[in-house]
């Protein structure tokens, strides 16, 4: 399994001092969380998606780019990449180059977020927002998967003779999560082309999130991926760790209090019942997350929630080091115990690889000469036969 945290980017007062962070101090402190969770053993930092304050995360794979530069095996992804209101051809360009410059360090996690207003704001309805996520999934699949793209939809002008660059490292292309916190469309379409689903269970009841997993694991063994346990679940997460638990309840509960997305609404006992969020010790933390695996079953993921609600910096290294140090290494050896051999790791670039072309070396391409006319032009890549149809009608008839 991998574990590791994800960012909401939040700018939020804190309500125990009364000071709000610039955005200046609140994206340098992501960074360093973000390298601190290499540093406590953690595998994976994700960053959301907003175009509007109180957050700061308009453009995630800037952010991820330098992080990634900053680590070693860290793998950078999003938590969620809005597959609604972006260019597909963007997402493709941009997801491709983090690849690269992380070495294969990085995946995505596609969705349509929680603010409603984004879709006027990049010239979209939001009543087609089911529909843009399956057409812009659709192609943005097909961006990376073939050099030479012809394409018409619904939502976007036509493509004809369209390459996406860079192509996708090793021309394998990122692994994607479909998100979700309520809709089973989505994880119908994550199930449809055999990507992994991510659960960002932390607001509502488990029975919830049972019933989408359910869903998504039937449906990736009916279109022929694999039996129910091998299709690719992630679980989203929240805690806030002390030695003792009347400690963590102390300490956290002003934030939960008023933090805009709890405050004024049930208790922090109520809500801990409700949802996973988990306030106490390393112990109970343990406890309710090796439990993940009798209400969800054996899964690949696990990201937690813990620079939110207006937590200063310093209290957030200090979780992340009782996260790194005295949770984790203990639920990895908890969730491994009697894991069937039938159950796939977590993606990982060089499986993904490996599954691709065995003990082949994988597909470097090297451009033609190509000024984007892939029409009446020759191929771009010099592996592969120009596209039908090129100069006129003279390319190859098997092309």
């Amino acid at each position: 399994m991998q574990f590791g945290i994800f960012s909401v980017s939040d700018i939020t007062q804190d309500p125990t001092t009364g000071r709000t962070p610039s955005e200046a101090e609140r994206i340098q402190a992501t960074l360093t969380i973000a390298t601190h969770a290499e540093e406590v053993g953690l595998d994976v930092f994700a960053i959301g998606e907003h175009h509007n304050p109180p957050f700061f995360s308009s453009s995630p794979t800037t952010t991820l780019a330098y992080i990634a530069a900053q680590t070693e095996r860290l793998v950078v992804s999003t938590a969620t990449t809005l597959i609604t209101t972006n260019d597909p051809v963007k997402i493709a360009e941009d997801f491709a180059m983090l690849q690269h410059i992380s070495g294969g360090r990085a995946d995505v996690m596609l969705g349509r977020g929680n603010t409603g207003p984004v879709y006027p704001w990049f010239g979209k309805d939001i009543r087609q927002g089911l529909p843009l996520a399956i057409e812009n999934y659709a192609l943005l699949h097909k961006l990376w998967r073939e050099d030479v793209v012809d394409w018409e939809g619904t939502f976007r002008t036509p493509l004809q003779g369209f390459t996406s660059t860079p192509r996708p490292l090793d021309d394998v292309p990122p692994f994607v999560w479909h998100g979700s916190i309520r809709t089973p469309e989505i994880a119908e379409q994550a199930a449809y082309y055999g990507d992994g689903f991510f659960a960002n269970n932390i607001f509502w009841p488990a029975e919830h999130y049972q019933r989408l997993i359910e869903l998504y694991r039937q449906r990736y063994a009916h279109y022929g991926h694999g039996a129910p346990e091998q299709a690719i679940v992630g679980l989203g997460g929240q805690v806030f760790l002390a030695a003792k638990s009347q400690d963590a309840i102390a300490q956290f509960r002003p934030y939960f209090d008023a933090a805009p997305v709890y405050g004024h609404g049930p208790s922090l006992e109520d809500f801990t019942e409700m949802t996973p969020l988990t306030v106490g010790s390393p112990q109970q933390v343990i406890d309710r997350y090796a439990g993940m695996r009798d209400l969800f079953g054996d899964y690949q993921r696990q990201l937690f929630l813990m620079d939110h609600a207006g937590l200063p910096l310093k209290t957030v290294l200090e979780q992340l080091d009782i996260l790194g140090g005295e949770v984790v290494p203990v639920l990895r050896r908890e969730l491994a115990q009697n894991r069937p051999t039938a159950v796939p790791d977590a993606p990982t670039h060089a499986a993904l690889v490996r599954a691709t072309y065995g003990d082949e070396a994988p597909r470097q391409p090297r451009p033609n000469a190509n000024r984007g006319d892939n029409v009446t032009g020759g191929s771009p890549y010099q592996d592969t036969p120009a596209p039908a149809g090129a100069a006129f009608g003279l390319a190859r008839k098997d092309a």
